[in-house]
């Protein structure tokens, strides 16, 4: 499975009113610095010590919003 990697502030940067709040995320444990991955089916993903977690997803057109705003394509 492909995916776009970026931090929690630029995934802030790029939500739709739409989509999963920001409420919701920073909840789910989201951070400005965390990682988190969005894969082609729009689910947000942070990184655990561990593992990773499912904490949400994308609506829409969110893959060139993802790419544009992480400036990374999808691998």
């Amino acid at each position: 499975m492909k995916f776009i990697e970026m931090n929690g502030k630029t995934l802030m940067s790029m939500l739709e009113p739409s989509e999963v709040s920001p409420v919701e995320l920073r909840e789910a444990g989201l951070t400005d610095t965390c990682l988190v991955r969005i894969n082609q089916q729009g689910d947000i993903e942070v990184r655990r010590r561990d593992r990773w977690d499912v904490i949400g997803g994308l609506r829409g057109n969110f893959g060139p919003r993802a790419e544009q705003a992480s400036g990374r394509g999808f691998a």
